[in-house]
């Protein structure tokens, strides 16, 4: 069988480099796993600040473990992000530049963050959700961090005009 995938990361890019990464992570066969039944119509958002009411029990796994990334990772900062009923959106930074303990940490790749995260989601639900890789976006500037930011916000109350929405 001939693999047709194309490959979605930026040629000769060093993803543990310092920076800014938009990460948009869809659940297998875009499934709306993460929400209760009944919300999934209404607004729901997740990040650092803003309760999630509205996740099921498979949300607020999604949600620790987006939440854990940076305990396992000291020069990681998740920034933002929103949980989904079949998609997660992280907005996080890479700092090479943070000590822990008097010694610089360097960054394993964005590859290896969301594989970690994503096998540790998996284990905690009992089963695979994740289709295979992600979409990653390099944050280029103020502006397109801001703009990324003002959509990770509003989401949740677009979600039926989402390009991941699902009937």
């Amino acid at each position: 069988m001939e693999n047709n995938r194309q490959p979605n990361r930026l040629k000769h890019y060093d993803y543990s480099q310092n920076g800014a990464y938009f990460i948009t992570i869809c659940t297998r066969d875009k499934q709306k796993i993460f929400w209760h039944n009944s919300d999934n119509q209404n607004p729901v958002g997740a990040d650092i600040i803003r309760p999630c009411d509205k996740l099921n029990q498979w949300g607020q796994i999604a949600k620790a473990g987006i939440e854990q990334i940076s305990m396992h990772y000291p020069n990681i900062f998740v920034d933002k992000y929103v949980v989904m009923p079949n998609h997660i959106h992280i907005l996080m930074r890479i700092d090479n530049d943070e000590f822990v303990e008097g010694r610089i940490i360097s960054a394993p790749t964005m590859s290896t963050i969301i594989g970690q995260m994503k096998r540790w989601i998996s284990k905690q639900i009992g089963k695979p959700i994740w289709q295979k890789s992600f979409y990653d976006h390099v944050i280029r500037d103020p502006n397109d961090y801001q703009r990324i930011w003002q959509y990770i916000d509003t989401n949740p109350i677009k979600w039926e005009l989402d390009e991941y929405y699902t009937e």
